[in-house]
């Protein structure tokens, strides 16, 4: 397995980047398409408003404080599942995150991105600290341990597994590649299917916020 890049250069290196290749790409609930009923929403991403599941999570950001979704709230929340030594669909999605904050003007700071990890096995706190907020300084990472993240990838039907590697330390993870968006009030709203760029995400944020 090739040296892990430092994070700087990954983000450098990933600034102008929009487009992906594929890291284990899975749709929600397991790689199966979520039963919606259709809407009239002027949303232009999937509007899941009273979804029973993605309620809320209870796990530790990278400054080691414990976080739930009533922190944020005030906020358009979105949030997305991944792991740090991800080589492709994290690194861009947070890129594409990044571009959705620009796109956002003076709204960005009523909008909270929130990166929970799915190798809580490699992804500490240091490292979630120096990752996240790289690729904007608002970002947040959070974790737990197994049972933690086993638990708030059920509740948001999150697919994870493991791909072992060529060396018990160089695995990937397949994971679901898509984001959840929150209201203000804390109410799941809309599910964000990756590399669609920044500006329909900006769209929908927007309207959330009104």
């Amino acid at each position: 397995m090739k040296r892990v890049t430092p994070v700087a250069s990954i983000v450098a290196g990933l600034l102008m980047v929009l487009s992906l290749t594929a890291c284990g790409d899975k749709s929600a609930s397991g790689g199966q398409e979520m039963a919606l009923s259709p809407t009239n929403s002027a949303f232009i991403n999937t509007d899941v408003t009273g979804l029973g599941y993605a309620r809320d999570f209870a796990l530790t950001d990278h400054t080691g404080k414990p976080r739930t979704l009533a922190d944020y709230k005030g906020k358009a929340v979105l949030v997305f599942f991944g792991y740090t030594q991800c080589p492709d669909v994290c690194p861009t999605t947070m890129v594409e995150m990044a571009n959705v904050m620009k796109e956002m003007g003076p709204l960005a700071s009523k909008v909270q991105v929130l990166f929970v990890t799915v190798d809580p096995e490699r992804d500490t706190q240091e490292l979630l600290s120096k990752y996240v907020p790289a690729f904007d300084p608002s970002f947040v990472g959070l974790y737990g341990d197994q049972a933690a993240t086993d638990k708030v990838a059920k509740e948001f039907r999150v697919f994870y597994q493991k791909v072992p590697g060529k060396t018990p330390g160089s695995y990937t993870m397949d994971h679901t590649a898509g984001s959840y968006v929150f209201d203000p009030e804390g109410h799941i709203r809309l599910f964000v299917r990756h590399g669609q760029g920044p500006e329909p995400i900006a769209h929908d944020l927007k309207l959330l916020l009104k």
